[in-house]
């Protein structure tokens, strides 16, 4: 006849076994199925991969506010939209006011970073563009080199949407793409956690 001690000893060694041998088979089954622990992103905007290098030198002003401040570029975090052709259209103008938003939503790290619009297109004149930016007079207007025109024409193999928005590093690696259509409050999330973990900038 079983005692209740014998029935207590049964079930501690039962429980023994059952804390040895299931750890191993969970880890077991995690190392057929390795898939199961990847981790969703938790980024909003698409990491660029490799990241696109840049340097200060190929970049220059758009006017003469721009050219008078190309110093801003060093050691801050850039907010950059693409104005990809002659015009930027109602999309463009969009993203380029949710940019600005985007900025002031950052507090106290807002004088971590600087906003620009890349001009890529050439034949745009001052005069013409001015009329995009009348209200906001701390926007940096560049005009990229070719080299970097032509990195992001690969980035964008279908051609650049009008008003996508970028995020440089300090040191000039493009490192974050978002669509025009990007949400500032997502976009603010990504950038807060990268200035967090910035040890530059």
């Amino acid at each position: 006849m079983i005692t209740q001690q014998q029935k207590r000893n049964r079930r501690l060694i039962i429980g023994i076994f059952a804390m040895s041998i299931i750890p191993f088979s969970i880890a077991w089954y995690l190392a057929r199925h390795p898939d199961l622990l990847t981790r969703a992103p938790t980024n909003h905007g698409e990491l660029i991969t490799p990241i696109i290098t840049t340097e200060q030198g190929d970049f220059e002003g758009f006017d003469e506010f721009s050219k008078s401040n190309l110093q801003e570029l060093s050691a801050h975090w850039l907010i950059v939209n693409v104005i990809a052709h002659t015009n930027c259209t109602e999309d463009c103008l969009n993203a380029i006011h949710k940019s600005r938003q985007l900025r002031l939503m950052l507090n106290k790290e807002l004088v971590r970073t600087r906003r620009a619009v890349l001009v890529l297109d050439k034949g745009i004149s001052q005069e013409n563009a001015a009329t995009w930016w009348k209200e906001d007079s701390d926007l940096l207007r560049l005009k990229p080199s070719e080299g970097v025109i032509e990195k992001l024409n690969a980035l964008y193999n279908e051609g650049i949407p009008e008003g996508v928005l970028l995020l440089i590093d300090p040191l000039g690696n493009i490192m974050m793409r978002y669509g025009p259509d990007f949400n500032p409050y997502d976009a603010k999330s990504d950038l807060m956690h990268l200035l967090k973990i910035s040890q530059i900038g």
